[in-house]
């Protein structure tokens, strides 16, 4: 049975295999983490482009039927270009969370929270112009934010402090809609939402992306369902990485809500 593939630069996207887990159970997952080589935040785009297209020949070679790009960067650097290069259907963690956003915006003012390199790229503006002209977007990249994930300082008065800091420019523009525009954001969705406050809605572009790829296999014939093949059972999950599995494998825990026993470091990346 072929495998959904998702790639990512390190640990984030296991919020979205996690979306996809918990969406999907019957289908497989092959999870690759580009652990020697993050964060791709800072990168070149050309750098990213090329790591991206490494990542996909190596999930190709674990017979994967669609690519899941879980890294804001690299949906927002190389999707353009790997989508021409290859022949699986390839989701990125964008153009769901636009259109959430746009959908759910009442005042048309929508704010964006990323990396230095997800911002500076402006994806974001351009996708979300491209559905409705007349949204008002307000971009702020949030650094510290993935550090303090990875460290385990998900709530506090230094992270509150920081996050207060980050998200004036959000409150002083009136967004109503904020998209978490980095996998490792919505791990830090209480602290965010208390700054920004109950009216503006956080959207968690996992559960888009999830659905969205469940839409892609569905429409493909793809997608694993016990109705039609009685064997079907619970999916089975591998987790791959190109550097310090013992490092991913601490900090898997916090983003899967279970600790990952056989994560394994592979030389072909």
């Amino acid at each position: 049975m072929k495998s959904i593939g998702v790639f990512d630069s390190g640990v984030g996207g296991l919020t979205v295999a996690k979306e996809l887990i918990r969406q999907m159970p019957h289908e497989n997952i092959v999870y690759f983490g580009d652990t020697a080589r993050v964060p791709y935040g800072i990168k070149s785009r050309e750098t990213v482009i090329r790591f991206s297209i490494e990542n996909i020949l190596f999930l190709l070679k674990q017979d994967v039927k669609l690519i899941c790009v879980a890294c804001n960067t690299a949906s927002s650097f190389a999707l353009p270009v790997i989508k021409n290069h290859f022949r699986v259907p390839i989701v990125g963690v964008i153009t769901p969370g636009v259109r959430e956003a746009v959908y759910a915006s009442r005042n048309k003012r929508i704010g964006v929270i990323g990396t230095k390199g997800t911002i500076k790229s402006l994806t974001y503006e351009k996708e979300i112009k491209q559905l409705d002209a007349q949204v008002k977007v307000t971009a702020v990249a949030c650094p510290l934010f993935v550090p303090f994930v990875e460290e385990g300082w998900l709530e506090g008065e230094v992270v509150e402090s920081v996050a207060r800091n980050y998200l004036q420019p959000l409150k002083n523009a009136g967004v109503d809609t904020v998209i978490l525009g980095c996998t490792h954001y919505p791990l830090l969705k209480p602290v965010i939402q208390e700054v920004l406050g109950k009216q503006v809605t956080l959207i968690d572009s996992a559960k888009q992306v999830a659905f969205e790829v469940k839409k892609i296999l569905a429409s493909e014939d793809m997608l694993n369902q016990p109705s039609k093949n009685k064997s079907i059972s619970a999916g089975k999950h591998k987790f791959y990485v190109s550097d310090n599995p013992e490092w991913f494998s601490g900090l898997a825990e916090r983003f899967m809500g279970r600790p990952l026993k056989d994560v394994r470091k592979t030389e072909n990346v």
